[in-house]
């Protein structure tokens, strides 16, 4: 240990002696542990019992940092209990269900009455006098009831708190931080702006109306008792990703960490240099070593997880005396209470049909291999007897097994590597945004096809989510080259070569039934019937549904869900001319109206330069 953290803790050994030794802190003593350490598993376990304090201890027997003299942090919340605070539960589960996951779900609902501070571990014990304090001498005057007005902007939805209830607060809020300055020697920031109680933040501005939906459906029309809870956090970890331990793992080597289900461990998203793929690199809540793990023995947990409750004080005092003032009237209160409880509880899953919003998003394949290397693409990478080897960097390292070799490709071709590219960042930024793909349909062409796989490969779901291959997506056929329609891969070929495809789907449009040179009005037809099927079919999961097509389709299916009529045949090829690879179009159903609506899409455009091929014995250098 340094000289200066001896001298801070011999400081606090000095101060100990002159008084009584804490009544947690004395069996811990006795058994040997220095009192800086002691002092420190206390804070770290929010002073509840001595056994939890030594089991810390013992867990963190090996933790380099176990002597450092690194105050935890602490910040004061209102928080609601309760009926009310039932349904703001409900509502971030359902927010999460069909909006994804946003910056509120990382901690419990509350009202934030100061800004973390630090405070000495020895001196923790007062913050709970200052709590009790500034509670005792707000009680009397704590709102009966809490006004909750709804607030919502482009990235932000919540309750707001005004009028004489938000003043009251506020007092609190800083008769705690003045407590804190006098007994702990806290330098405390209360909360003195508008008081909040969010419910999301930071979620995509496509949301907005979802979530809007489902925080009006929450009632406000009943009794809330309020808690202020003191939590604490290691201060070390705020900026760091937290994950949880879902699986035992035993070490391999000296460098790794054990895990044990239900493990916390704080992951620096900037130091992961050193681990390999799949691999991070951690620090375990429970032991406070370092060390590599394997990424998908985890999940993400929310900020909070890992926060620790000290102490609360509940306003009661005002809700007891109005009950003792009229307990009649307050008995049929209850009675109301319990019957509008029990059918809120029953209609639950009629609101959530109610709020449900369906979505689909009608994505572009990535870019083909003809695209680039032209109507001969394939003599270019054909052998003479008939097998296909790499020209250029371009073309993808192999080709599925077809049942009649390599010519059926001509006019079914497969992405290019920069196609394989695309389709995996397309994939990855839709992993980012927090969508969440129920359903996947994918035009038969393999380009399609190909595209829809590498997508669910990066959003993690290749294995949960089967593409269902809707031949009623695929290309105006009057586009395609031949007086027969191409040759495409059947189901079966498609699974052998490791596509996850569902066989038990009826497609709206058979395969047999796609004519060639087909009329405009028949192709119209066809993607209407199709995408009205897609759509009428997914009733029960509200999850987006993802079409995997042509750039055509990003036209021709979502006017029938518009409700528009198809275009003229001659702006409709100039508009497909324009539309680029990964191009996207999202619509939303909006119930209210009773239409589907253009939103913006989930992820941003993917634009890129071209880059020409490149023969080194034509280039002379000096000349």
């Amino acid at each position: 240990m340094a000289a200066g953290e001896t001298q801070l803790y011999a400081k606090v050994s000095n101060k100990l002696k002159g008084r009584s030794t804490p009544l947690l802190l004395e069996p811990l003593l006795a058994m040997g542990f220095p009192v800086h350490t002691s002092l420190k598993a206390l804070a770290a376990t929010g002073r509840k019992t001595a056994e939890e304090a030594l089991a810390w201890l013992h867990g963190h027997c090996n933790d380099p940092s176990l002597d450092d003299p690194i105050p935890q942090e602490y910040a004061l919340f209102l928080c609601p209990t309760g009926p009310l605070l039932e349904k703001l539960q409900e509502f971030w589960r359902e927010s999460k269900r069909q909006c994804a996951k946003n910056r509120a779900h990382e901690v419990f609902p509350h009202v934030t009455l100061c800004d973390f501070f630090t405070c000495e571990d020895q001196k923790v014990e007062c913050l709970y006098e200052a709590l009790k304090r500034a509670g005792d001498r707000l009680l009397g005057s704590f709102p009966t009831a809490m006004p909750l007005a709804l607030h919502s902007s482009i990235s932000y939805l919540g309750f707001f708190i005004n009028g004489s209830p938000a003043d009251v607060i506020r007092e609190f809020a800083m008769t705690f931080a003045t407590e804190a300055s006098l007994l702990a020697d806290c330098t405390v920031k209360p909360c003195t702006k508008q008081l909040h109680l969010t419910l999301a933040h930071k979620f995509y501005p496509h949301h907005q109306r979802t979530l809007e939906q489902l925080a009006r459906a929450i009632p406000l029309g009943h009794g809330c008792q309020w808690t202020a809870a003191l939590y604490s956090r290691d201060m070390r970890f705020v900026h760091y990703q937290t994950l949880r331990a879902l699986f035992q793992y035993q070490p391999q080597n000296a460098d790794e960490l054990t895990l044990s289900p239900g493990d916390y461990i704080f992951v620096d998203p900037t130091q992961q240099d050193e681990a390999s793929e799949g691999w991070v690199i951690g620090i375990s809540q429970r032991t406070g070593c370092r060390g590599f793990l394997p990424e998908n023995y985890t999940d993400r947990a929310s900020e909070s997880d890992t926060w620790v409750k000290h102490r609360t004080y509940t306003f009661s005092l005002a809700a007891d005396l109005n009950s003792r003032k009229d307990g009649e009237a307050s008995s049929r209160r209850s009675g109301e209470f319990l019957s509008q409880t029990a059918r809120s509880l029953s209609s639950i899953q009629a609101l959530q049909a109610t709020v449900a919003r369906k979505s689909v998003l009608v994505v572009r394949h990535g870019e083909r291999v003809d695209q680039i290397f032209g109507k001969s693409w394939l003599q270019q990478c054909s052998t003479p007897d008939g097998k296909y080897y790499r020209p250029d960097l371009n073309f993808p390292c192999s080709l599925p097994k077809r049942s009649h070799g390599i010519k059926d490709f001509e006019n079914d071709p497969p992405l290019s590597s920069c196609g394989i590219f695309q389709s995996r960042i397309a994939g990855d930024a839709l992993l980012d945004s927090g969508i969440r793909i129920s359903s996947v349909f994918a035009s038969p062409a393999l380009r399609c096809v190909q595209t829809a796989k590498l997508i669910l490969e990066e959003l993690k779901l290749e294995k949960k989510v089967k593409i269902r291959v809707e031949p009623g997506l695929f290309e105006w056929t009057k586009w395609e080259s031949g007086k027969t329609t191409p040759t495409l891969m059947s189901l079966d070929e498609l699974r052998e070569a490791n596509f996850n495809i569902d066989t038990d789907y009826r497609p709206a449009f058979p395969l047999s039934a796609l004519m060639p040179a087909e009329s405009y009005q028949e192709y119209v037809d066809r993607c209407t019937a199709s995408v009205l099927q897609i759509v009428n079919t997914q009733l029960q999961d509200t999850g987006v549904i993802l079409i995997v097509s042509h750039g055509s389709a990003l036209d021709s299916c979502t006017r029938p869900l518009l409700g528009l009529p198809p275009r003229e045949c001659g702006d409709f090829a100039q508009l497909v001319r324009k539309i680029p690879s990964l191009g996207m179009c999202f619509c939303e159903e909006n119930k209210e109206e009773g239409k589907w609506e253009l939103v913006n899409p989930p992820v941003k455009t993917l634009t890129h330069g071209a880059n020409a091929a490149f023969n080194w014995r034509n280039w002379i250098s000096g000349n």
